[in-house]
């Protein structure tokens, strides 16, 4: 499966209180495990600076990565693809040596 983070900016509406963080933090997430069960949880993380959240997950393709962004009706979310460090490293070892062109 392939790897996404995903950064959520929440509404001003969902910030209101932090009882209703909680709540719409717990009914999201119940939403995704009902909708997409083959999308397994990696990180859930708060973070300061332009977004409000960074996920992570997997999922075994962008239209189910897409699926999950969308269930944020109360945010702007977005979405990159990623890959692991050691699965970049061994992708790197397998490239063919450079082409070079001659001037």
């Amino acid at each position: 499966m392939a790897a996404f983070i995903m950064l959520t900016r929440l509404s001003h509406q969902a910030m209101q209180s932090p009882k209703l963080l909680e709540s719409l933090s717990h009914q999201i997430a119940e939403h995704i495990r009902r909708e997409c069960p083959q999308v397994p949880w990696k990180a859930n993380c708060i973070v300061l600076g332009p977004a409000d959240y960074l996920d992570i997950f997997a999922a075994p393709d962008n239209a189910t990565a897409t699926k999950v962004a969308t269930t944020f009706g109360h945010a702007t979310t977005e979405i990159w693809a990623a890959t692991e460090l050691e699965q970049s490293i061994q992708l790197i070892r397998e490239l063919p040596p450079s082409f070079v062109v001659s001037p």
